[in-house]
């Protein structure tokens, strides 16, 4: 964007959303025109009364103080001989008091920080001329019907306002040297799902069930009479006696009020979005039905890729759950949850979740920009924060948290096999390994620092969220990791990183002297998986052993579930996986289905066996980390796995692992090469195996082992025992 335009501003009129107008008149044949625009905020622009674009909390999230996205959109078809551009700017993600819970002195400079808009318009006539119309002193602003709107609180609208007062905008004082083209993915309205019904509870409360929990708003029709007004309240489910229940959004008070005018009308908040399956009804003109209610699914425009389904009901509405909760937060930044005072792009989520992620959608570009706003954000010294955009920079960063730094770009490069990222992220992954290097108390072990340990881990003691597993082992155990893949990156890119392989030699060797003993299921599960074990096979035994002692339950947190299923199965015991795995006991992945998830909950008991909730302070029911064990489900169970000397799947090995607890399973992935498809079925007389794969592909079934070009297979194993 050429940087005459000016950024503009309208007078402080509190909660109230501007609208920006722009005015002008054509009077030549017009071959081709574009509007190029940003905010400090979130903006809705219209042209001559009609949306500009599909892309909705334009300009998106990115960390805002060094990278603002502006877009650029064909407004060619859309001009008249008179025109009128009018952009209503909310405080979105920019302004918003986030996060809900902590003051902060960069909250408060945040939330007191000008809203504004920059851009211009750029006209390409037929006779050859061009014009150019910037934002300047010369726009005007005034108020809009949206008379407050915010990320937690939602939105109020007035739809008997209407703008008669305008006045002259001003400048606003804001570097122009932040600005970049789009880079992420649009933020879309991307599917609409109808309430399933409308009820009273037993208090006397009229909900709406959509059946599904949703990231966005709900569009819904009314009859109503001039000054009546509808109040709505979001919720994720309901109490144990059938009410409506949102205690656990903690202060967002998620709501949308707006003031009807006459007649039938339609309508939907535009500047915010919520995370919800119910509505409750606070006011409503006429007898609720459920036709009269849309719930308008927003996430990044992501291309689906994986599909996983298998013969049990239960096992399918899992893996329903886990792509419902990926599209929930996926909303430009991947977010922890999208419904409480939260919503932050909590960096141990990602890097948790991110293969299973890369595989179930194309988060190449999704990814790309938030690594990038990673580095962006990234401290002076190396550390990375808790959240990216990084909103609790007083914050202290956590191992497995700050790893994202490093794990995140790596799978980048697994899963689409683009150099690229590597090189672009290359000096953010050493800095952060440089950071704990320099930082830690104990050379070639990170034995400071405060951390979120095995987060939510069942084995934690009562009153701790951390698990039982010692926090400096997870952080020496994440150092040695991440060194490691600083290592395996700089050989992609062709780097000097002897370095970093000394580095992780003598962390190695300082790791295993300082924990010889593994105490909990997840340190032998990071030992495992990090190839910190001298015996691999020997711990995984132990681990197994563990895991049926404790009466075959998971016990591990956010830091080790995403790698105990890969740990068992890759060291002979896919037996206890699928135990794991099929459980339906608290815990286990299939409790929550039994419950009646719609998507992945935060705490395997968020609803306990009573009924009763875990805890109303920290409770999400869309939190998508555990979600992770889809890519154990097309990795090993349906065997589709990167062979890492041929990136973005050029290459593919199949390799999968039946269990006569389930009559048949199917997955594929469309990878950068093509389509790879594994589906095994129980036949009477052994095991079926299917694949199609449109790339080569090395086949492992029953010990034997064939390479094949692309094409349809059909093998035969023996039945799994």
């Amino acid at each position: 964007m050429k940087f005459q335009a000016e950024w503009i501003q309208a007078a402080d009129m509190g909660d109230i959303c501007p609208v920006f107008k722009k005015c002008w008149k054509q009077e030549k044949k017009v071959q081709q025109a574009f509007l190029y625009l940003t905010a400090l905020g979130v903006y809705e622009a219209k042209l001559n009364g009609k949306r500009v674009s599909q892309y909705v909390l334009a300009p998106g999230w990115t960390a805002y103080q060094k990278r603002l996205q502006y877009q650029k959109y064909d407004i060619t078809e859309m001009l008249d001989k008179d025109n009128e551009l009018r952009v209503t700017l909310g405080k979105g993600w920019f302004r918003s008091p986030m996060p809900g819970w902590e003051e902060s002195k960069d909250k408060e400079r945040r939330k007191s920080q000008p809203g504004g808009i920059i851009g211009k318009i750029q006209i390409l006539y037929e006779d050859g001329s061009k014009e150019n119309i910037f934002t300047d002193v010369d726009w005007e602003y005034g108020e809009s019907p949206v008379r407050f709107s915010e990320i937690y609180d939602g939105e109020v609208y007035d739809a008997l306002f209407e703008t008669t007062e305008w006045k002259q905008v001003q400048k606003l004082e804001w570097p122009k040297e932040i600005l970049i083209p789009q880079e992420g993915e649009e933020i879309r309205e991307t599917e609409r799902v109808m309430a399933k019904r409308v009820f009273m509870t037993p208090a006397g409360e009229t909900v709406v069930d959509f059946g599904q929990e949703v990231t966005g708003y709900v569009q819904f029709t009314v009859e109503a009479g001039e000054g009546d007004q509808v109040r709505i309240l979001h919720g994720e489910v309901l109490d144990t006696d059938g009410n409506f229940y949102n205690e656990n959004y903690r202060s967002a008070k998620a709501e949308i009020c707006y003031m009807c005018k006459n007649g039938k009308q339609t309508w939907h908040p535009r500047l915010t979005f919520f995370g919800f399956r119910y509505l409750k009804l606070e006011e409503f003109p006429g007898d609720a039905k459920p036709e009269q209610f849309t719930a308008v699914v927003v996430c990044s425009d992501i291309r689906r890729t994986g599909h996983i389904l298998s013969s049990d009901p239960k096992l399918n509405q899992l893996f329903s759950n886990i792509f419902w909760g990926q599209k929930g937060n996926f909303l430009d930044v991947p977010t922890d949850c999208p419904q409480r005072d939260e919503r932050l792009g909590w960096t141990g989520d990602a890097q948790v979740f991110i293969k299973a992620a890369s595989y179930n959608y194309d988060v190449e570009k999704f990814f790309g920009k938030w690594l990038h706003d990673l580095a962006a954000d990234q401290r002076e010294n190396g550390a990375v924060g808790q959240v990216i955009p990084d909103y609790m920079p007083e914050n202290n960063p956590s191992a497995a948290w700050g790893d994202a730094a490093v794990i995140c770009p790596w799978q980048m490069y697994l899963t689409y096999g683009n150099k690229q990222i590597l090189e672009e992220q290359f000096e953010s992954m050493k800095k952060w390994v440089d950071y704990i290097t320099d930082t830690t108390e104990t050379p070639y072990l990170w034995t400071d620092g405060e951390h979120f340990g095995d987060w939510l881990g069942l084995d934690a003691p009562v009153g701790s969220y951390k698990g039982s597993s010692r926090e400096e082992f997870i952080a020496s155990a994440f150092y040695a990791y991440s060194t490691e893949l600083v290592v395996k990156a700089g050989h992609v890119i062709g780097e000097d990183v002897s370095e970093y392989e000394k580095l992780y030699e003598k962390i190695v060797k300082e790791f295993r002297k300082a924990y010889p003993v593994y105490q909990t299921q997840t340190e032998h599960v990071l030992a495992i998986q990090f190839g910190l074990s001298e015996s691999p096979r020997e711990t995984a035994d132990t681990l197994a052993a563990m895991v049926m002692e404790d009466g075959c339950q998971i016990r591990t947190g956010f830091v080790g579930t995403p790698y105990i299923l890969h740990a068992l199965s890759d060291y002979g015991h896919a037996d206890v996986a699928y135990s794991l795995l099929l459980r339906e006991e608290f815990p286990s992945w299939l409790y929550s289905v039994n419950k009646g998830a719609t998507t992945i909950w935060e705490h395997w008991d968020g609803v306990m066996e009573n009924g009763e909730f875990w805890s109303t302070d920290m409770n999400s029911f869309n939190h998508y980390a555990y979600g992770a064990v889809a890519d154990w489900v097309y990795e090993t169970a349906a065997g589709i796995r990167i062979m890492e000397e041929y990136p973005g799947f050029e290459r593919v090995k199949v390799s999968p692992h039946p269990d006569r607890r389930l009559g048949w399973l199917e997955a594929s992935i469309d990878t950068r090469h093509g389509k790879v498809s594994s589906r095994w079925t129980q036949e009477e007389d052994g095991v079926k195996h299917e694949i199609e794969t449109e790339v080569p592909a090395h086949i492992v079934i029953g010990g034997q082992e064939w390479d094949v070009e692309p094409g349809r297979y059909t093998f035969w194993g023996r039945h799994e025992e």
